[in-house]
């Protein structure tokens, strides 16, 4: 193996590792008892503390001269923070206006925006082995998903802003791979949950519901969204960007609702089917299919 190759898988297992750890916040944000746009709010301000110390530990490790950013690195941290925040709103406004199951079929259409930027963006290219892995990766996350997705027309709203996911969460990925050429994992983690986590706090000021957790035990699931899906997962994804393209990066977060099915059986006893192992099957096979393009130079940016 190359060392490009192994770069490459270490990146792909990252990203795999990361999507099972943000598996856990549709969990998280179904135990918790505030707003969803509060448990946004919650699983940045929590996070942000952690993720400042781990930057700092890095920085003195690397004898980093200032813990400030530079303006190249500010302005990455930004664009990176809005997308995030933007997309994190709009997934948890999304589920307050359809079903669990519609807006996280859309917003796994994040791997396609992905493709379409890197494409229109930046000039990549994908063969017919990569289209037809993602297409069936795409195809087994509708299968997980799709028995329990509705079509009704009060439901529109939320689909759309489930689609809009989809695009904003799309532009994440791509926008923090290409974040990643210039700044270190730590730093962007800190930075962009800074940034977010100051945005997501003005809704909380005309969303009606709780904020707060009714009772101590309320923060449970909430400083696990905080530390298990963003500092532990959201960290992962965003150090194995700086090792695969973002198209395949994105692939493999289609692991996600696979270990989110599996979470689901587990903790409230939700039915596993057929459907669901071909489901499965057919996420892993094409994400599988698309890292062999990728391991034979199938993927190939323009001159």
């Amino acid at each position: 193996m190359t060392q490009s190759q192994d770069q490459t898988s270490r990146g792909i297992i990252a990203c795999a590792c990361g999507a099972i750890g943000i598996s856990s916040a549709a969990i998280f944000m179904r135990l918790a008892d505030v707003t969803p746009a509060a448990s946004a709010f919650w699983r940045l301000s929590m996070a942000a503390p952690v993720l400042i110390f781990i930057y700092w530990l890095s920085a003195r490790k690397k004898g980093r001269p200032s813990l400030m950013p530079s303006g190249e690195e500010a302005r990455w941290i930004l664009l990176v923070g809005l997308l995030f925040a933007a997309e994190l709103f709009t997934w948890h406004w999304s589920v307050s206006k359809t079903t669990v199951a519609n807006s996280t079929l859309l917003a796994n259409m994040a791997t396609i925006f992905a493709a379409l930027y890197s494409f229109a963006l930046f000039g990549e290219r994908f063969n017919r082995r990569f289209l037809g892995g993602m297409l069936l990766a795409l195809a087994g996350a509708a299968l997980l998903m799709g028995r329990n997705a509705e079509l009704n027309p009060a439901f529109i709203p939320g689909d759309l802003l489930g689609l809009l996911t989809a695009v904003l969460y799309g532009g994440y990925i791509v926008g923090a791979a290409r974040a990643r050429r210039v700044l270190d994992a730590p730093l962007l983690m800190a930075g962009t949950a800074v940034v977010s986590g100051l945005i997501l706090a003005l809704p909380l000021f005309w969303v009606d519901g709780p904020v707060l957790p009714l009772s101590p035990a309320g923060w449970t699931p909430l400083i696990g969204l905080a530390l298990i899906a963003h500092v532990l997962g959201q960290s992962l994804i965003v150090y194995g960007l700086a090792h695969v393209p973002a198209a395949l990066g994105a692939l493999c977060l289609l692991i996600q609702p696979v270990i989110s099915a599996l979470w689901a059986w587990w903790l409230f006893g939700e039915a596993l089917g057929p459907i669901h192992m071909i489901g499965a099957a057919a996420v892993l096979g094409g994400i599988w299919t698309a890292r062999q393009s990728h391991r034979q130079k199938i993927l190939k940016p323009t001159a």
